[in-house]
Order: C-alpha cells, then structure tokens, then sequence
C-alpha cells in the first residue's frame, strides 16, 4: 500500500511538465509602448491578426488593448507594473480591486490567460521582494473567489541573470540571497498549477561572454558534434545558449526540490542594430535568432533535460520602442516599426502559419563578414567554374563590377548560384564563407537574383556548392579580384584543402 501511495505522490507530482509535454507550444510576442507614434490599439490588433499571432503579452492591463482584444480569441497575458506592486503585495483589498478593474471588467470576451505579477522585480526594484510572493497570492485570491484560477495563471518574470553558475546547466542554482522569495513563490506556482516565467536573452549571454560563447551558438545555427556544450555531470549536449538557459533554471528548481514546474520564456529575441560598441546588433542576426527561435520552440523539441517538453515563448518584440533611452540596442528589439512594417522579414519555411511575412523568396547568399580573402577567392572560382555561375555581369565594364573587391564580386557569385539551386538546403555555405540574409545587397544596376523574387532552377549535372565536408576539384573560371583590376581567364583550378577546408 505504501509503494502505490508513492507512485500516486509522485505522478501528481509530475502532472505539470506531463501536461506540458501533451501541449504544443507557442510563440507570442511582447508588445511595448515606448513608441513615439504608438499605433492605436485597433491599429496594433489588426497588425496581430495580419500575422496570425495568437498569443500576446501586455506589460500592464490596458483598458483600451484590452478592449480591442475582446472576440479575436488572442490568448492575452496581462502584468501588474512594477510600480503597483508594493500596494497589492500590501492589501488584499487593494489587489481584489486591481482583479476587478483590470480582470473583470474584460473577461470572458477578451481571452486572459495570464498576469504578470511584476516584471524581474528580484533585479529590478529588490525592495519590493519582501512583497512579492503576498502579491502574486492577494491576486490569485481575488481570481479564486471570481472562479477564475483555473482560466487564468498567476506568476512574475524573472531576468536569468538570478540563476548562478549557469554553466554547466545540471551545477545551476538560484542566487541564495533570494532563497527566502524564491521557495515560497515556487511553491505558490507548483500548488496552483502555473508557470516559470523566465526572460532568456542569449543576446546578453554573448556580449557579456567576451566571445567565449561562440556566435553560432547563441543563435540557434548547427554546430558540428565537436563543437557542441556538453554538461560534463549529465552528458547533455547542448547545441545553443536558449536551451542551456532554460535546462538552468529547470536544475536550479530541482535544487530546491522543486522537479514539476514548467517554464514559460516570457521574453527572448534579438537586436537588429546597435552602436559602434553593439557590432552583433545587425538585421542578419535579428532575423537569423529569431527564425530559428520560432522553428525550435514551434517544432516542440523541447530541451536536452526535458525534450519534447514545451517551452512556450514571447519574443521581444511587437514594435522598435524609438522612445526607450539608453544604448542604441534598446530601442531596436521589434519585428515591426510603427507603421507596421517589417523590422526585417522572417524565414519560417516549414514553421506553421504565424507570422505571414514568409521569406522563402526574398533571402540572398553573401559572403560572410571577416571571411578569409583566400577562401573566398578560391569559393569565387568555384562558382563561375564548376559551379556554373553566369559571373558575366561582374567583368570590367558589366553592372556589378565595381566595386572591385572579391567580397562583392563572390557575394553576387553565392547568390547566383543559390539561387540557381532553388535555395536548397546546403546551397549557401561554400566552405563556411558564404550566410543568408534577408537585406538586399543590390546597387545601382547590379541587381541581385534574389532581388527578382526568383525561385531558381535545378540544372542536373551542377555540382553542389562546397561544404564544410567536402572537397572539390575540376576546370573553372578563375575570377580574380583587387586593385581595379578584374581578369576572366580558363583555368583548371585545384580547390586545396590548405585554400578552401
């Protein structure tokens, strides 16, 4: 008898992450109103259903927002701001009427699912901490007692930043000092049946490493098995920064004795520009994050330490905030500007339906930035030789000779050829030289094939491009590039492993 009580202890203790693993999970995305001309809120939920995003996260309770929701079934998560914190974590009354006017007044036409009590309030305001748990309780109280609890689950983001030792995620454990917070909201979020809330911005994990962690990693691109993160105590190996943060925090739980709780990453995303001292902060890297963000999360892999477990995510986010003060970065997080337009358009082939703005026909292969000039040189050659690349356009006098520099003449050579090849898999790497990017490199009159929205075409016999596995060989057309000075000659070139590996 008292093993069969074990077992039913332990399944109910486990009933949480089971039911997220029954889940699929979601992206929504975050939407801030540090906006100089901040679209009116018919404006930001026709933008919404245009894009098929059907979960959102609200940094305060908006009444007018709110409003706007009401009958589009948008799963909508509203918060408690942080300087409202302190008099609901004080007075029952005061959070029931919080619950009233912000809850009540909207449900059921507008789905609420969720409220934020506070955003990384441990980091942000620590005075409030001692209030923090009282809040987060006062407000499920007020739900209870409206019989919503079981619609709509109460927790508070977190930065990582309270997770210490992240590394190797299996050694993670919570800073100490807020141990007296951290066990009884864990305990509040496991006894009614709600969630982590964790903000995870690999961005931050990357400019703070000092290029200990590699670019690649933090963004989601494969990695081959040697370069992968291994945790050393559990042997999980770990293919990007968002899963390795995500596992740390779920260790971090365990150390407490906290094993059942789901997390659900309530803020990651992407720069798309940043000062001179922000160099990763570019359009490429937005986009390539958050495409790859979107397909892993959507695809429920879940992470090493529970695979298959969903991790549900908000982007951040909607719109640029122009009107937020500090580095260049802060103000450039957005998929859209105000007036609706695509920050930058993503590429989610294969990812669902979210998001309309599908990229499939408007990306371009180019050289990657800092390449070695040897490796391009001889990628360039590849391409206008066995490749079968029609390089005419960039001979002396032609449209996309100048500029002269092997950089721009192999960026227009890769895109040729990817898209000669139906932009298949595979097709824009040319030994690691080459990337995918969604801004148009086209100039003047040179204008690049992808610029055409062309599809491509197979040609049978072509070779595929090289890859970071291969080695090629065989008659080409040798286009040298410097100095003003562009020659085509025939030439049978040998791609050694010394030049192009």
């Amino acid at each position: 008898m008292a093993s069969w009580r074990l077992m039913a202890a332990l399944l109910l203790h486990l009933l949480p992450l089971a039911a997220m693993a029954a889940q699929d999970a979601f992206v929504g995305v975050n939407i801030g109103t540090a906006v100089t001309d901040m679209p009116n809120p018919t404006q930001v939920v026709a933008l919404l259903k245009a894009q098929q995003i059907r979960h959102v996260r609200l940094y305060d309770a908006d009444p007018a927002m709110l409003t706007a929701l009401a009958g589009t079934g948008i799963r909508v998560t509203v918060s408690v701001p942080n300087q409202q914190l302190l008099a609901i974590g004080q007075s029952n009354a005061t959070a029931a009427n919080w619950v009233a006017r912000n809850i009540l007044t909207h449900v059921p036409a507008t789905n609420i699912t969720a409220i934020s009590v506070g955003s990384e309030v441990l980091t942000i305001i620590p005075n409030a901490a001692p209030v923090l748990v009282s809040a987060l309780q006062y407000i499920h109280a007020a739900l209870t007692a409206a019989r919503l609890d079981s619609r709509i689950k109460v927790s508070t983001a977190h930065s990582s930043s309270i997770i210490l030792d992240s590394f190797p995620p299996s050694q993670a454990f919570f800073n100490r000092t807020w141990d007296p917070v951290m066990v009884p909201l864990l305990r509040f979020l496991q006894s009614t049946g709600s969630y982590l809330m964790l903000n995870v911005y690999p961005y931050y994990d990357y400019m703070q490493s000092h290029d200990a962690i590699p670019l690649d990693y933090a963004l989601f691109r494969p990695l081959p098995p040697n370069k992968e993160a291994v945790d050393s105590n559990t042997m999980l190996h770990y293919t990007n920064v968002f899963d390795a943060v995500v596992d740390a925090a779920y260790f971090a739980m365990s150390y407490l004795n906290f094993t059942n709780i789901p997390i659900v990453v309530t803020e990651s995303g992407w720069p798309s520009k940043g000062d001179s001292t922000e160099p990763d902060a570019t359009l490429d890297n937005a986009n390539t994050y958050n495409s790859n963000l979107i397909k892993h999360v959507l695809n429920n892999t879940g992470t090493p330490k529970h695979p298959g477990v969903a991790v549900s995510t908000f982007i951040y986010e909607l719109y640029n905030e122009d009107a937020r003060t500090g580095a260049v970065s802060e103000k450039n997080w957005g998929l859209f500007d105000a007036n609706g337009r695509p920050v930058y358009v993503l590429h989610l082939t294969g990812s669902g339906s979210m998001l309309a703005n599908d990229t499939t026909n408007q990306t371009f292969c180019v050289a990657k930035d800092g390449a070695d000039r040897k490796m391009l040189q001889a990628a360039l050659d590849w391409a206008c030789g066995p490749g079968k690349v029609d390089c005419s356009a960039m001979v002396q006098g032609a449209p996309c000779y100048e500029p002269d520099t092997v950089v721009a003449h192999a960026s227009y050579a890769f895109d040729a050829y990817y898209y000669k090849m139906g932009m298949a898999e595979g097709t824009c790497d040319f030994k690691g030289v080459a990337t995918i990017t969604t801004t148009d490199p086209s100039h003047g009159s040179c204008v690049f094939p992808g610029s055409n929205g062309s599809n491509g075409t197979f040609i049978n016999g072509t070779s595929l491009a090289p890859s970071s596995n291969s080695t090629s060989s065989g008659s080409s057309l040798s286009f040298h590039t410097g100095n003003s000075i562009s020659c085509v000659t025939i030439s049978v070139v040998l791609l050694l492993s010394a030049v192009f590996l």
